[in-house]
């Protein structure tokens, strides 16, 4: 079993932790800085493997508000950090990497 916690992502201006997801999935994924207002847009790409084994869901389980992202395989948006600090999609199991787009500075 894979163990996850919440997704994370600190600004890419300021580097603050205090980021909040501000859209739905249907939309986008703009993210905002709460310490200095910049927006981004995080995005996954494959990092090339799978993990073997069932990912549990971190608990308690993200909010509407938590960083969150796509998976770049199956499009879900159950993107979770595994214990060594690597991403995975707990719905296909794949291995991920992180990429900020369209960071505007606040």
């Amino acid at each position: 079993m894979i163990q996850t916690r919440k997704l994370t992502i600190p600004c890419p201006q300021c580097g603050s932790p205090e980021v909040f997801y501000s859209c739905t999935p249907g939309c986008c994924y703009n993210h905002v800085c709460a310490e200095c207002g910049t927006t981004f847009e995080p995005a996954t790409t494959l990092a090339g493997s799978s993990v073997s084994g069932e990912v549990r869901a971190p608990d308690p389980l993200p909010d509407a508000t938590d960083c969150t992202t796509e998976c770049a395989k199956c499009c879900s948006n159950a993107v979770y950090v595994m214990e060594d600090g690597g991403l995975v999609c707990g719905q296909c199991g794949v291995k991920l990497l992180l990429e900020i787009n369209e960071v505007a500075p606040g």
